[in-house]
């Protein structure tokens, strides 16, 4: 079972959930975040959870250009394509961008340009895993 809370960032409220070893989900949105409660029960809310505190206090650093980088521990669960697109999501470094072919071709797949961006929409810890730094062309 999960824990959550919520924080307040320049982008609008956002949900973070974890269970007891990894951040498992960012939300963009209440939402989405209801969304995924009707078919994924969670505890009640957690302010006092450690990794949920630590996840904030990182997340407002980032915000506030403090931070250009995280250093949680993250778990999603996807298939081996997936899995792979993402890791190559947290290699791109700050202040930069990449395209999707560009990340096609990193992981060795340079015609899977479109299963890229399927897999960078199914990312559930945007932000934390850098989705927004991939565009279109």
């Amino acid at each position: 079972m999960h824990s959550y809370t919520a924080v307040h960032t320049p982008i609008g409220k956002v949900i973070i959930s974890a269970d007891d070893h990894f951040i498992t989900r960012l939300f963009l949105s209440e939402e989405q975040f209801e969304d995924y409660v009707q078919n994924h029960p969670m505890r009640q809310a957690d302010d006092d959870h450690l990794l949920l505190k630590d996840a904030i206090k990182q997340l407002t650093e980032y915000f506030e250009g403090k931070r250009t980088s995280f250093q949680l521990p993250f778990k999603q669960t996807g298939t081996a394509f997936q899995e792979h697109v993402w890791s190559a999501l947290e290699e791109i470094p700050y202040g930069e961008s990449r395209t999707y072919l560009d990340i096609a071709v990193r992981i060795g797949k340079p015609k899977a340009v479109r299963a890229v961006g399927q897999a960078n929409k199914k990312n559930s810890l945007p932000i934390f895993i850098p989705c927004h730094r991939v565009i279109g062309a």
